[in-house]
């Protein structure tokens, strides 16, 4: 089963690379902790996932990079050549009008409709490679302009299009602090146009993933990439295929001790049903020992609650407004986002 990965804008495309880096690396790397048999099939089915194999025995990766100007892209396909073990395949970028990157109005209403039977022609272009399509995962930024934008309108494409695969959008929380000064109505525009379509939101927040990086692994001068990098690690080892220890190709799930507790969980969710352990001998990265959680659970309330507060206040005293209305999204939009993220709000809470 195959899934193909969207990467939009430039904080797609640079986790995206580092994502099939990383699946890249563990498959070169010495398995150690587990039989040469159960390695191969782990390597057999990893590279089927994510991987097309050329007859030049170099693995591509199962991806389409899209952005607005051809720089980032350009760099991120020379960085996989030169790794000598996996390229890129298909690519598309766009020319972006002056001033409007970090618009999502424009990106969503302008770009998208402009390319879409490009992007979407690509798309099928790359699915039709395969004999059987599991779904799509996207990479996109929430704050910026074409990541969220440009990912919101191509993910109601991809539902219009593919109505029976799986679609995943894995995006990047901006930091508290801010990175851009409209990322909080970005970021409610994206979040209720993704949940409107989307089967699933991964979220990965910038000041999490940072607290990682400074408390846990000791890095003093933190950049972009020690971010990204920690971010391809989490995605990595939760896509990665798993398999019981007498190497068969079935799915091991085992409930976990600690997570059997019923105060956990809904009262209409048996735990049984609420978590599952999928586990594998072989070691990820050279790591004996790692563990990645995938929770819907009320964790992420505080900083969505945050976020919808604040472009609240922005928007009441109408704030850069004009600056989404002069590309066609107007003040309802804005208010039928709100609606959406605080019903949304509203479920969480009664959990």
């Amino acid at each position: 089963m195959s899934v193909v990965t969207v990467q939009l804008g430039q904080c797609g495309n640079q986790i995206g690379y580092e994502v099939f880096d990383t699946i890249c690396r563990d498959l070169h790397n010495s398995q150690g902790f587990c039989c040469k048999r159960e390695n191969e099939v782990y390597q057999a089915s990893c590279k089927e996932h994510f991987f097309n194999e050329e007859r030049s025995g170099v693995p591509v990766a199962r991806a389409l990079l899209i952005d607005m100007e051809p720089k980032v892209i350009s760099q991120t396909l020379l960085k996989a050549a030169r790794s000598g073990r996996w390229k890129y395949g298909q690519h598309s970028h766009f020319c972006q009008k002056q001033g409007s990157g970090n618009n999502w109005a424009y990106g969503y209403s302008v770009h998208g409709p402009k390319h879409e039977e490009s992007i979407m022609n690509l798309i099928q272009k790359e699915v039709e490679k395969y004999d059987s399509l599991r779904g799509f995962s996207t990479i996109m930024s929430m704050a910026g302009g074409t990541g969220s934008g440009l990912g919101a309108f191509l993910t109601q494409n991809l539902r219009d299009a593919y109505p029976n695969s799986f679609i995943i959008n894995q995006i990047i929380w901006p930091y508290g602090t801010g990175e851009v000064i409209v990322q909080n109505y970005n970021s409610i525009l994206t979040l209720s146009h993704l949940y409107r379509s989307s089967d699933a939101l991964l979220v990965h927040e910038n000041d999490v993933v940072h607290k990682i990086c400074a408390k846990l692994m000791n890095i003093k001068q933190i950049s972009f990439r020690d971010v990204n990098q920690v971010i391809a690690h989490q995605l990595g080892s939760v896509f990665q295929p798993t398999y019981s220890s007498e190497g068969s190709c079935q799915y091991r799930r085992n409930p976990l001790g600690g997570f059997k507790d019923p105060a956990l969980y809904t009262s209409w969710l048996q735990p049984s049903d609420a978590f599952s352990e999928w586990r594998t001998h072989r070691a990820f990265n050279k790591y004996e020992k790692s563990a990645a959680l995938v929770s819907n659970s009320q964790f992420l309330l505080k900083p969505l609650d945050t976020v919808i507060g604040k472009a609240w206040n922005m928007f009441a005293s109408k704030a850069y407004v004009h600056q989404y209305t002069k590309f066609g999204i107007e003040e309802e939009d804005f208010l039928d986002s709100f609606t959406v993220l605080e019903q949304v709000v509203a479920s969480y809470c009664n959990l």
